[in-house]
């Protein structure tokens, strides 16, 4: 089925706000995510990030690229959508940060060869219709012995109860009435470390991504949110997401360039 990538154009003017669905990536997902990526790095690169590169492919409203520029890293944002660029720079600017905002896609990046200590792409991998070119691009404009942090969705059983049925096809829970992911399009562990692999990219680690706490309200909390009996943003901070032990919904990590 096609996904419909243009609906980050139709609500992007609000990632900021608790009551868009988009909120869900950011109540826990961010943090959760984020210091995992603070952890690699801190192993990688010393825990003095100033001065640093980082680009962030397929930065959305910017959650990850505040996260990233207050703890030192200058940080370049690529998105294809104008309405969430343009809302992650007046964010930034109103906290005080400065990022560097472009358009443009992942298959083919805007920026020069070799010119980031860290890439990372979160929530992307799995909107993308050529991966390996993505990868491919990531890989170039990463130095050598740069670091690529990635997350995405597992193609499993699991996953397409939750990430299809539930957040997308269940009206009582589906965050949009339309189509965001595909699972054909959803990534194994493998299928990914090989395409990183070809581009010189060597994974170090995988570990799994999701909910830390396995309540059955919290798929109750889902239908509140989509009827506007809580926020989005409150549903995620319940589901406590962040670094687990299965891969089975999804899953994060890290590569090194060769």
């Amino acid at each position: 089925m096609p996904i419909d990538n243009d609906v980050y154009n139709r609500v992007g003017e609000t990632w900021w706000d608790e009551d868009n669905p988009l909120n869900l990536l950011h109540g826990s997902l961010t943090p959760g995510r984020f210091a995992y990526f603070r952890d690699v790095l801190r192993q990688q690169v010393g825990r003095d990030f100033t001065g640093l590169r980082a680009l962030d492919v397929g930065c959305g409203g910017g959650f990850l690229a505040e996260e990233f520029a207050r703890v030192g890293f200058s940080v370049v944002g690529v998105d294809p959508s104008t309405v969430s660029l343009a809302t992650a720079h007046s964010h930034a600017v109103a906290g005080g940060l400065d990022i560097g905002y472009r358009v443009g896609v992942g298959e083919r990046l805007p920026v020069p060869d070799i010119a980031f200590d860290v890439v990372y792409c979160c929530d992307v991998l799995e909107h993308v219709s050529d991966l390996d070119a993505v990868v491919a691009e990531a890989a170039r404009a990463l130095k050598p012995g740069g670091v690529y942090l990635f997350d995405t969705i597992n193609r499993t059983r699991v996953s397409k109860l939750v990430a299809i049925k539930i957040m997308q096809e269940w009206r009582l829970t589906r965050l949009f009435d339309t189509e965001l992911h595909d699972w054909s399009m959803c990534i194994r562990p493998g299928e990914l470390t090989g395409v990183l692999d070809r581009h010189g990219l060597r994974v170090r680690e995988v570990v799994g991504l999701g909910p830390r706490s396995w309540n059955p309200l919290r798929v109750l909390d889902m239908a509140r949110a989509a009827h506007g009996r809580l926020t989005w943003g409150e549903a995620s901070r319940r589901f406590d997401f962040g670094r687990t032990r299965s891969t089975a919904i999804s899953y994060m990590g890290y590569a090194v360039k060769a």
